[in-house]
């Protein structure tokens, strides 16, 4: 499992999944440079939830002996159910606000993405 390129996947869908957002609500150019240093803090706020709740649930059951697939299995219905809950709450309390509530969808979308991305195998170079 890499977790730079996931970290970085993540940081770019969850870029686009929230512009796409913010700006078929509300366009004006004056976004447009925002759209590209958004990715900053975007990329910390992307590595700050994977290293602290995503990977070590990948990291401690591994060493224990447990496959990605098996982790994903047992942990990924949990994880989904307590995140969709979170940014349900989230949403409730922030609705009239698109960029929060733009921000929790891309959260939402981007950690569920990122579990898939753990489990996917890595594809041989064939010479």
């Amino acid at each position: 499992m890499n977790i730079l390129s996931n970290i970085g996947k993540s940081s770019l869908l969850a870029m686009s999944i929230f512009w796409i957002i913010n700006l078929t609500y509300d366009f004006h150019w004056d976004y447009i440079p925002f759209v590209f240093l958004s990715l900053i803090p975007i990329y910390f706020c992307c590595a700050i939830v994977i290293l602290l709740t995503i990977y070590p649930i990948f990291w401690f059951l591994s060493i224990e002996g447990y496959n990605k697939q098996h982790v994903f299995k047992t942990y990924f219905p949990i994880y989904a159910i307590l995140i969709f809950g979170l940014c349900s709450y989230g949403i409730y309390k922030t609705q009239t606000d698109t960029f929060a509530v733009s921000f929790i969808i891309s959260a939402y979308i981007t950690t569920l993405h990122s579990w898939m991305w753990f489990v996917k195998p890595k594809k041989l170079k064939l010479k």
